[in-house]
């Protein structure tokens, strides 16, 4: 067998390897998929109350944070309000658990998987792990796109919580 045929076959043969690891994920991403796929900054969080009240939603009315959707399927949020309490020490370990319990208040994270239902405008969120969240939990929100911005709604127990982010630049 000469170089070049080796060469080929090795070629076709991490093609076919990669396209098994990559379908499930670029299955997953349609049109607003692939819209949605990038690191988003938070503009803005608003709850509003079954009653029709409105109030700021998780982090305050400053909150700030970001959503990864990677193109892969995994997602990474983050969100906190900036002016939370200072901590009496940067070692975890020593900071007493009321201290770190208020702190934690305005603060949080998770990860891990997302989807996308393309009839319905719907972004699935599956945290596999959060502070809030020891186990797995879903979040079906709807989606609007609109140039760079995106909006995301979760509607739960007759209140709904608006989620407004810019893409990042």
């Amino acid at each position: 067998m000469n170089h070049s045929k080796v060469h080929g076959i090795f070629l076709a043969m991490a093609m076919m390897i990669g396209s098994i690891f990559i379908a499930p994920a670029a299955a997953q991403q349609g049109p607003l998929g692939s819209q949605l796929a990038g690191a988003w900054d938070l503009v803005s969080i608003e709850v509003t109350a079954k009653d029709g009240t409105r109030r700021p939603g998780f982090g305050g009315p400053n909150a700030q944070g970001i959503l990864i959707l990677d193109p892969s399927g995994r997602y990474a949020q983050v969100t906190g309000n900036p002016v939370r309490p200072k901590l009496s020490t940067r070692v975890r370990k020593d900071v007493p658990a009321a201290e770190l319990g208020e702190a934690a208040r305005s603060f949080g994270a998770r990860y891990g998987a997302w989807s996308v239902n393309e009839a319905d405008k719907t972004l699935v969120l599956t945290s596999e792990l959060g502070m809030l969240e020891p186990k797995p939990a879903a979040h079906t929100l709807s989606v609007r796109v609109t140039g760079s911005e995106l909006e995301l709604v979760e509607s739960r127990g007759g209140s709904k919580t608006r989620f407004v982010f810019r893409r990042a630049r």
